[in-house]
């Protein structure tokens, strides 16, 4: 039963880490046309691939799910833990 609480809150704290990313991510886009890379900031750009994440967004919601999936396992061990 311990061990199904952590993994809940370490699931949980993974998603929420996620969603948080994704809903903070800077704004910026980069076009790649052969082996020139052009990345704008602070504007809306749409690219013909379906408008998909630049490495830099990749890396911010990456880093937001890893905290809060160290934060959903700190909460599951601290809930899972005896009395």
């Amino acid at each position: 039963m311990r061990l199904n609480i952590v993994i809940a809150a370490l699931l949980l704290g993974l998603l929420a880490g996620a969603f948080a990313g994704y809903v903070t991510r800077p704004e910026s886009a980069e076009l790649r046309i052969g082996q020139v890379s052009v990345e704008i900031s602070n504007s809306q750009v749409s690219a013909g691939n379906g408008g998909g994440l630049t490495n830099e967004q990749m890396q911010h919601v990456l880093l937001f799910a890893l905290i809060g999936g160290v934060a959903g396992l700190l909460v599951g061990v601290l809930i899972g833990r005896p009395r």
